[in-house]
């Protein structure tokens, strides 16, 4: 969800999301270079624990390094897939010895209800087989990844799932015309991945996951969120009820806010994806006011609560993998990030669930390769 944040940040064309100022941990530690937006702030994750001091440093950096979970998906899939795009290093602008990777790259990020858990279970989460993907964004870097785009996949989108393959050397029955969050239900994240490739055509050369209770953490942690609701909302599925207006929410009601549908627009899965955008849009006003590095105990909170419930493939599955492909990032200014929804009909067979409008999504998805 960290990843979503800062990716809707250019869609707003207002200045809570670029105009406000991006906490750029590496910009803090330059005296007169312009702060950039909150997508590089991981990248001072490293420079934040130097605060801590040595011993608590090495601590602090093993923690956040173990809390992070990897998925080994390449090898899951083989050789199988769309062709990868050509990734280069390159020299970094600020003479770091190693260099930055370049090169167009495409992200399947999730949000989901998985790992059950006291905590998850608590928020609504799922249990085991029953886990599913809540929220789902292609996020493509163009190449020199100074621009970006975002695109929601409705998670009621009809399509057909291709066997995957499961970690105990058998494999799900491929199916047609089913849910597309049910991917994630019966084989996790390389189904997922499978499915999303299967669908678009489009090599996902990383995968991000965040779960409930780490989406939570993350908002509690940021000292909540403020958002403004353009109707009343009464969803006893999620949890929340709020009058129109403006609210400042904790983990929790944020979270609910996130995943409710059913008491918005026509109840649709369109409707919450409105109101996720709308809620990251806040979160990244709240992220780009923060100075992290004057608090190293908020650094730390808000560096352990994205950590701790998130899943990636073995590509970004370590804190120093995190922080260098954060600060390849480093050119994308918030001008530069466009967000779409994938283009989708009412399903012919059920109109309570949509389908690809097609050409005009797989002319979307042809410009992502």
């Amino acid at each position: 969800m960290f990843l979503m944040v800062t990716a809707h940040q250019g869609t707003s064309g207002d200045s809570a999301g670029g105009d406000a100022g991006g906490a750029d941990i590496r910009a803090a530690a330059r005296p007169g270079r312009r702060r950039r937006r909150a997508l590089k702030a991981a990248g001072g994750v490293l420079a934040g624990l130097l605060l801590l001091g040595a011993g608590t440093a090495v601590w602090a950096y093993l923690r956040l390094d173990g809390n992070i979970r990897g998925v080994d998906i390449d090898q899951a899939l083989g050789d199988d897939r769309p062709a990868r795009g050509e990734i280069t290093p390159e020299p970094s602008p600020y003479g770091d010895p190693s260099p930055l990777p370049t090169g167009s790259l495409n992200l399947l990020v999730l949000g989901s209800d998985s790992r059950g858990g006291a905590e998850n279970r608590k928020l609504g989460g799922g249990e085991g087989g029953s886990a599913r993907s809540d929220t789902a964004m292609v996020v493509h870097l163009d190449a020199g990844r100074t621009a970006a785009t975002v695109v929601s996949v409705p998670r009621d989108t009809l399509v057909d799932r291709p066997s995957c393959p499961l970690g105990d050397g058998g494999s799900t029955r491929p199916a047609s015309g089913v849910m597309f969050n049910t991917a994630y239900e019966v084989g996790g994240p390389v189904c997922a991945v499978k499915t999303v490739e299967t669908l678009t055509g489009v090599r996902m050369d990383h995968y991000v996951e965040i779960d409930f209770a780490g989406f939570a953490r993350l908002v509690d942690a940021l000292g909540g969120v403020t958002v403004t609701t353009r109707q009343d909302i009464d969803d006893d599925r999620s949890r929340l009820t709020l009058e129109a207006g403006t609210h400042h929410l904790d983990g929790t009601r944020a979270l609910a806010l996130a995943r409710t549908r059913y008491d918005v627009g026509d109840g649709s899965d369109l409707g919450r994806i409105t109101l996720q955008q709308d809620l990251v849009k806040a979160l990244v006003g709240q992220i780009t006011e923060l100075d992290l590095l004057t608090s190293p105990t908020v650094l730390y909170e808000v560096a352990d609560a994205v950590t701790g419930g998130l899943t990636t493939d073995t590509g970004l599955d370590s804190l120093g993998e995190l922080v260098t492909f954060a600060r390849s990032l480093e050119g994308l200014t918030a001008d530069r990030v466009t967000t779409v929804t994938m283009p989708v009909l009412p399903a012919p067979s059920d109109p309570g669930r949509v389908v690809p409008d097609e050409p005009e999504a797989g002319r979307l998805w042809a410009s992502l390769r």
